[in-house]
């Protein structure tokens, strides 16, 4: 994991064509903008973890009425 110190206003480039800029900061919450190509999907964890989950069980769902038939 490479750690970086911004400041507001401040960038972060990744691979030439995503910019992560810091928009606000207020007390411990700190506020990004992410620019990026539209091709590039763009998720909070907490969402990304709970999209992941909802389709494993999807999944699961999907073989547990299989095996009724």
């Amino acid at each position: 994991m490479l750690i970086l110190t911004r400041k507001l206003n401040e960038t972060i480039v990744i691979d030439e064509n995503i910019e992560i800029t810091i928009q606000s900061i207020d007390g411990e919450q700190v506020k990004i903008g992410v620019k990026a190509p539209k091709e590039i999907e763009i998720y909070r964890k907490e969402v990304l973890e709970a999209i992941q989950n909802e389709n494993k069980n999807a999944i699961s769902r999907k073989i547990d009425i299989k095996k009724l038939k």
